[in-house]
């Protein structure tokens, strides 16, 4: 798919002092493939290096499938979830061998290295499988996507295609590469033969906006938490990085207000800022609101993206011709993924989804076409009769008290709310008693450390309940 021989000496990562031709990366990504030495499961650790990204570029060429985690899974969920699926090989940082004890190394590569398994079996895998990710907002459980060479190629495809990215492109890796937006970046970066400035800085630090401005970045992706720690520093009051051509979001809904001020910084400061919509099991993305529209669409996701088509239906699964109608949000494309597996059996699955997605959300859609995410079918509880949406009671209460560090979560007969500032607790409970007419009885207010969330940003409801 990626073939990066075919860019030459053009420049595809830059990484500290060091630069990287595409050449050279073509090179490293064989030699890595040609250790593994065969079809099999590789388990990839994933780090913002160069050398990650080599395995992951030169597994993908050579049919070998890629499995990636974190580097930051905690180190029992790493141990339990290699003994599910018993990868033959293992893409690590060389630190890992202490934590690989069935594992010998084999190979490495600067600060990474193969490590194969001293007794394997044989993996029966698909013909078609090419990647196995994480679903969103997984902590180590066993669940993974199954994406195919079709997924991954449409889907950057089409993602180069409605951004316009070119060779000339600059990208900096703002999220980790096994989160599915951060991996779609590189993806489409290198394969459009542009150019990945490589770093794990927060978008948050001096350092991270200093390397970009450095290195000419042309574009910055981000989760909503990220804006909102942006939108904290009051980013949207200063000038803009002079190369800066887009910015992209993606990973959750942002909020109106939020998003109606990045799209009047960018076309103050004369940049695209790009509102995206997507999902693991849609190997990225499925759904972006064209610059042009975004000051008269505030609030909507978009529209689908090329080669895919949106539908709504009601509860029956009845079609949903109607506008402003709510219905669960289908996608169709042919970037839907093969579907999940649960354990190593399951690799030899085929297509079990046929490029129909059901994505749990609820959305309408206006006169033009347009959609619009206004809630998710799990994150609905009916209080007292009462369906009430937890991503808006939570937005409510970030805007009412100019906060990021909060969360919702509850059932039916309780209303939890979490903050990490004890002085916001009475001001919070008398929003939701006022505002959303709730009795006090079913409100409960809880002061925590810190909001749990994974590495992408997302906040991890499960670990609240």
């Amino acid at each position: 798919m990626f073939e990066p021989s075919r860019f030459g000496s053009s420049i595809a990562f830059v990484e500290g002092d060091r630069s990287w031709s595409y050449a050279e990366l073509s090179d490293s990504a064989a030699s890595i493939s040609q250790a593994v030495g065969r079809r099999t499961l590789v388990c990839v650790v994933c780090s913002n290096t160069a050398e990650c990204i080599a395995g992951y570029v030169g597994m993908i060429d050579a049919h070998i499938v890629p499995w990636l985690v974190g580097a930051d899974l905690d180190e029992q969920l790493f141990k339990n979830l290699m003994g599910i699926y018993r990868p033959t090989h293992i893409w690590a940082p060389q630190v890992f061998s202490e934590k690989l004890e069935d594992y010998a190394q084999t190979f490495e590569l600067g600060g990474y290295a193969l490590f194969a398994a001293k007794a394997s079996e044989p993996v029966e895998l698909y013909d078609d499988l090419a990647l196995l990710m994480s679903t969103s907002g997984s902590t180590g459980t066993p669940k993974l996507v199954r994406l195919s060479y079709e997924n991954l190629r449409s889907n950057t495809e089409s993602i180069i295609a409605y951004l316009g990215i070119t060779q000339s492109e600059r990208a900096i890796t703002s999220l980790p590469l096994h989160y599915v937006y951060g991996l779609s970046v590189v993806n489409t970066h290198l394969y459009a033969g542009a150019c990945l400035v490589l770093t794990e800085l927060a978008c948050y630090s001096g350092p991270f906006w200093k390397l970009f401005s450095a290195q000419n970045c042309t574009s910055f992706a981000g989760v909503p938490f990220m804006y909102e720690m942006l939108d904290k520093l009051k980013v949207t009051n200063k000038p803009a990085q002079p190369t800066l051509k887009t910015m992209t979001q993606a990973g959750g809904k942002l909020s109106p207000a939020l998003q109606a001020k990045f799209t009047d910084f960018a076309r103050r400061e004369n940049f695209k800022f790009v509102v995206m919509y997507g999902a693991s099991e849609a190997t990225a993305r499925m759904g972006y609101l064209p610059f042009e529209a975004a000051a008269d669409k505030q609030g909507s996701m978009g529209i689908a993206i090329p080669g895919g088509r949106f539908e709504l239906v009601d509860a029956d699964g009845t079609p949903i011709e109607t506008t402003r109608t709510p219905g669960e949000l289908i996608y169709y494309g042919p970037n839907v993924s093969l579907g999940y597996a649960i354990a190593r059996e399951d690799l030899a699955k085929g297509d079990e989804n046929a490029g129909r997605l059901a994505t749990g959300d609820i959305a309408e859609r206006d006169e033009d076409g347009f959609y619009y995410v206004v809630g998710r079918l799990k994150r609905f509880v009916k209080m007292l009769g009462k369906r009430m949406n937890l991503d808006d009671v939570e937005r409510l209460l970030k805007e009412e008290l100019a906060t990021v560090e909060l969360a919702c979560a509850g059932s039916d007969d309780l209303l939890r709310v979490f903050v990490t500032d004890a002085a916001l607790t009475d001001t919070a409970k008398s929003i939701i008693v006022e505002r959303l007419n709730i009795n006090p009885r079913m409100c409960e207010i809880n002061v925590i450390d810190e909001i749990p969330k994974s590495s992408s940003g997302k906040t991890l409801y499960a670990q609240l309940q």
